[in-house]
């Protein structure tokens, strides 16, 4: 089969999407009017032009116009069980999913209702489309130290349905360390660890993120590469990347998708994954990543194969389930 049919069948795991990143303006529309929420659209299609933004700040604008929506339980599951949906279509058996606690709770929104919303899609997904998944808590960084501790407080009422904290938001200015403290309590309450860190920012927030944070995987981290020590102890370590390639063109961490260090880091032995971020803001879903890092950079079927078998050995599932998907992905050579 060709690469583009390979990608089609290839099992994956997502490892890094925000679910209000997922938001599609016509769902968004229909929450707004379901809720007589006031939105600064009057149609979706002026949400679809609002999507197509031009900076940062235009991206926030329509990113919290989309989040304010969303108030009932009811909505947080429609949410995800859209974003399920498009996993189906994209042969995504099994996702980790980042939730923004603190984006609905400054609203007046109760953690549980988020939490709840979120956790039903996920058993239904299971029991209905037969994809696994996991829950990710992420703080935003721009907030306190102070306020993403009250977040962990309050996440500790629901540790089994929570595998890991993570942190994200805007890089720039708010380092790793930032989150030291808040970090090692969620250690020892028995959180997994993740962290945004060098996508915008300097490879220092890496190494913040591995030594500080004890990080199990480094979301983004395409930036390591400005380092060859990092590179080095990533390799070395099998420090897992989750890389979105359509959100860095988006954001403009490169210019053109020929000029990604995804399939050199992939040569050079890092442990990198495709991933989506917002894909309903950066460009599309899994497969739109995997299809879009293919034609620009001409992977092979064994190095399609390798970022699918990557995504399922950094992932939270237990051994026996990554390598049974891992063992799938192997069969499809001989078709």
């Amino acid at each position: 089969m060709n690469q583009v049919e390979l990608i089609r069948v290839l099992p994956k795991a997502e490892l890094h999407v925000h679910i209000e990143g997922t938001f599609e303006p016509e769902l968004m529309f229909e929450i707004a009017q379901r809720n007589h929420i006031q939105i600064p659209y009057q149609s979706v299609e002026e949400i679809k032009q609002a999507y197509n933004f031009h900076n940062l700040q235009s991206f926030l604008d329509i990113y919290y116009a989309g989040a304010n929506v969303l108030v009932h339980e009811q909505d947080f599951y429609d949410l995800a069980w859209a974003y399920f949906e498009k996993c189906a279509e994209d042969k995504v058996v099994h996702t980790e999913m980042f939730f923004d606690p603190q984006t609905h709770t400054e609203r007046g929104v109760e953690f549980a209702t988020v939490l709840n919303g979120l956790k039903r899609a996920c058993t239904d997904a299971k029991d209905k489309l037969g994809i696994s998944s996991q829950l990710i808590m992420c703080f935003l960084r721009h907030l306190s130290e102070e306020d993403a501790f009250k977040t962990l407080e309050q996440a500790l009422a629901f540790k089994d349905d929570i595998i890991a904290v993570g942190l994200d938001s805007s890089e720039v200015g708010h380092p790793p360390s930032k989150f030291e403290r808040v970090f090692a309590k969620a250690r020892e309450a028995g959180f997994l660890i993740v962290a945004h860190a060098g996508e915008e920012g300097p490879p220092e927030y890496v190494w913040e993120a591995l030594d500080l944070l004890r990080v199990n995987r480094i979301d983004h981290g395409v930036r390591s590469d400005e380092d060859p020590a990092l590179l080095q102890r990533l390799i070395d370590e099998k420090m897992p990347l989750t890389v979105c390639p359509l959100s860095n063109l988006k954001l403009c961490v490169v210019e053109d998708m020929a000029e990604h260090n995804i399939h050199r880091l992939l040569k050079q032995g890092v442990h990198v994954t495709i991933n989506s971020d917002d894909p309903s803001y950066f460009g599309g879903y899994m497969n739109d990543n995997f299809l879009a890092v293919h034609t620009a950079l001409n992977l092979s079927n064994d190095e399609l194969k390798q970022l699918a078998i990557n995504s399922f050995e950094a992932s939270f599932i237990d051994s026996a389930e990554k390598q049974k998907w891992i063992a799938t992905i192997l069969s499809l050579i001989h078709i």
